[in-house]
C-alpha cells in the first residue's frame, strides 16, 4: 500500500507574540485537548499507527515559525525511538512486574531530590540520567498509557504543570531554545501495562556532536540536581 501519513499546525494563541508560559491557564488547558481531539480523530484512520506532537521553540530548536504553534505528525509506522522506548518498558515489566514510569514516580517522591512539582495530578521531575542538561519529563501521577484518554477535567492540571516548568526555564536559562515532544502508546496497541504517556521537555544548551552521533551516548555537563535547584527556584544565579 502505498505510504500514508498526516502533518498538521496548532497555533496555540491568536497573538502573534504570545508565549506558552505566558497563556492563561484555561487557554493552554485548551491546547492540550486540541491535542486528545486532534488524536481521537485520527485514529479513525486504519493506516496510521502513531501520532507525535511536538513544539520546537527558537530558530536552534528547529522552529521555522515565529507564531507560536505546536505541529502534530500521524506516521504509517511506529517510530523506531519509540518502539525502543516501548520494548525497554515491557522487559522492566517482566523483570518488576510493575511500570517502569510508575516506579520512577514512586523512587523520585521518595529521595525528592531529581522533583521539581508535584501537583494537580501531574509529576514533574528531571530524568536520573537525562541526556541534556534541564531535561525535564512531566507525566500523569497516575497509569495513564494513552494520552487521548486523560480526562478532560485534568488538562487543566497538566497546563499548571507545563506552565510553570516552561516559565521556570525561561526564567533560569533567558528564553532558550527548547523542544517538547508528546510520547503515548501507539494507535492500535492493545491495553499497555508497561507504558505510561509523558512530555519530555529539552532546552537546547548544548550540541550533538559526533560522540554522541557515533555512540548513543550523550554528554550533559549538569547534574539532574544542580538544573532542579533552579527550577524550583531555590537558586537565582544563573547556572
Amino acid at each position: 500500500r502505498a505510504p500514508v501519513g498526516m502533518q498538521q499546525r496548532i497555533a496555540e494563541s491568536p497573538e502573534h507574540d504570545a508565549t506558552i508560559e505566558r497563556l492563561p491557564v484555561a487557554h493552554l488547558a485548551e491546547v492540550f485537548r486540541a491535542y486528545r481531539d486532534r488524536i481521537v480523530d485520527l485514529a479513525k484512520d486504519p493506516r496510521l499507527e502513531y501520532v507525535m506532537v511536538f513544539k520546537n521553540h527558537g530558530d536552534m530548536a528547529g522552529a521555522s515559525l515565529e507564531h507560536t504553534h505546536s505541529q502534530l505528525v500521524a506516521t504509517p509506522v511506529v517510530p523506531l525511538m519509540v518502539e525502543e522506548e516501548l520494548a525497554g518498558a515491557l522487559q522492566h515489566l517482566r523483570i518488576k512486574k510493575r511500570c517502569i514510569w510508575c516506579d520512577i514516580i514512586r523512587q523520585e517522591r521518595q529521595g525528592g531530590g531529581r522533583i521539581i512539582l508535584d501537583r494537580d495530578g501531574f509529576v514533574a521531575l528531571a530524568p536520573f540520567a537525562p541526556r541534556f542538561p534541564f531535561e525535564t519529563w512531566i507525566l500523569p501521577a497516575v497509569h495513564r498509557p494513552r494520552y487521548e484518554e486523560t480526562p478532560a477535567a485534568h488538562f487543566a492540571g497538566l497546563a499548571g504543570v507545563v506552565r510553570h516548568v516552561l516559565g521556570r526555564i525561561s526564567e533560569s536559562l533567558e528564553d532558550p531554545p527548547y523542544n517538547f515532544m508528546l510520547h503515548s502508546a501507539p494507535l492500535r496497541a492493545s491495553t499497555l501495562d508497561h507504558f505510561h504517556w509523558h512530555l519530555e521537555i529539552i532546552p537546547k544548551l548544548t550540541r550533538v556532536a559526533g560522540f554522541e552521533w557515533g555512540t548513543g551516548f550523550f554528554i550533559n555537563p549538569t547534574p539532574p540536581e544542580e538544573a532542579v535547584k533552579y527550577l524550583r527556584g531555590e537558586v537565582s544565579d544563573r547556572p
